[in-house]
């Protein structure tokens, strides 16, 4: 079977023809409806990664790919609000914690979805959120600068570091109760759709049969870093949205060159880390992504011309989310990367630009 063919990229492509991409410039201007993620817990895109003994498809990372570069063309809120689901029911198909057999069904099933706070221990050394023992649990205190989904997810993955160095993940139901409370939606130039809160920590106990997930910090952080330098399908997905805006002169150059980088991107992500150049190379990718998805979204806004500016303009809304993928699952070596080719200190890969 071609990707194409896959059962679930055939229901990304009329989840996102028949719903988001009609309401995207409203959604955009709003916040994402209920309705929008009640579709997705239907359509079973949520289990795509999911192992089948508990109801997801398990499918290969090609297949995972394409439906994230439909939704997040079609309208990237929400596309952003599921995507936090994924990495939960990744943890749980790893773990070995109790947790996993009262959860993974249900999120692999599409029943409940999940949101993470865990971005936040990559400020290391820098412990926003402390966990310490107590009454045979955990209890988390700090704050959770970025929150996505709040008021649409039903449980969150909640991630601290103790004072040992160790890094502890733990569900918790997603609403404000003792110990935790949510701010108001964030304001935003791009997805404030979305529904992004911060989260002030204060005594959040929970149970030991909550927690999913303790490793060092250090291992956690190598497996992090292997998984952040490879380009995100999001941002093919944006850009292919913008090239749709052109005529097909100007579309040809800019979309030939986003297969190649796409290609070379996902080729490279299918195989194992095997050496620092190796890294090195996934990143330099990702960095020529954002590169051609800022060439496709500028020319979109540039034929546009001045309607381009109105904010139910498609293009500027592309633009936007462009520069919000800039900066999404950003840590400090792709910024330093990233800064580096923007004024041409970065390494150059043969083919590349």
């Amino acid at each position: 079977m071609t990707i194409a063919a896959h059962p679930l990229v055939d229901r990304a492509r009329r989840l996102a023809d028949e719903l988001l991409a009609p309401n995207a410039e409203r959604v955009d201007q709003g916040e994402v409806p209920v309705g929008h993620i009640d579709a997705v817990k239907r359509s079973g895109l949520l289990g795509v990664s999911a192992p089948t003994a508990y109801g997801g498809s398990a499918a290969p990372a090609p297949v995972a790919r394409e439906t994230a570069e439909i939704l997040a063309g079609a309208c990237c809120s929400t596309w952003f609000v599921q995507t936090q689901h994924h990495t939960p029911v990744q943890v749980l198909a790893k773990s070995e914690a109790p947790v996993r057999e009262r959860l993974l069904g249900p999120l692999a099933r599409g029943e409940l979805m999940s949101g993470v706070a865990y971005a936040h221990l990559r400020s290391h050394p820098r412990t926003p959120v402390r966990v310490t023992r107590g009454r045979g649990g955990r209890r988390f205190d700090g704050t959770v600068p970025w929150y996505t989904g709040w008021g649409l997810n039903d449980v969150l993955l909640l991630a601290g570091t103790t004072d040992s160095g160790e890094v502890v993940f733990a569900f918790t139901e997603a609403r404000d109760q003792p110990g935790l409370r949510a701010s108001r939606p964030m304001r935003l130039a791009a997805l404030t759709a979305a529904r992004t809160v911060s989260l002030e920590l204060d005594g959040l106990w929970l149970p030991e049969e909550a927690v999913a997930l303790r490793m060092p910090y250090e291992s956690w952080a190598a497996t992090d870093r292997d998984r952040t330098v490879n380009a995100s399908p999001a941002v093919f997905g944006v850009a292919e949205a913008a090239l749709a805006l052109l005529d097909e002169e100007t579309a040809a150059p800019i979309r030939a060159r986003l297969a190649e980088v796409r290609r070379r991107a996902y080729t490279l992500a299918d195989e194992p880390p095997a050496s620092e150049e190796h890294l090195t190379e996934r990143l330099a990718l990702r960095t020529q992504s954002y590169d051609v998805m800022r060439t496709a979204t500028t020319a979109a806004v540039v034929a546009g011309g001045g309607r381009a500016l109105s904010l139910d303009s498609k293009a500027q809304r592309l633009a936007r989310e462009g520069m919000f993928l800039l900066v999404q699952g950003q840590t400090a070596r792709s910024r330093g990367a990233h800064l580096d080719a923007l004024t041409g200190r970065g390494p150059q890969l043969a083919n590349g630009t």
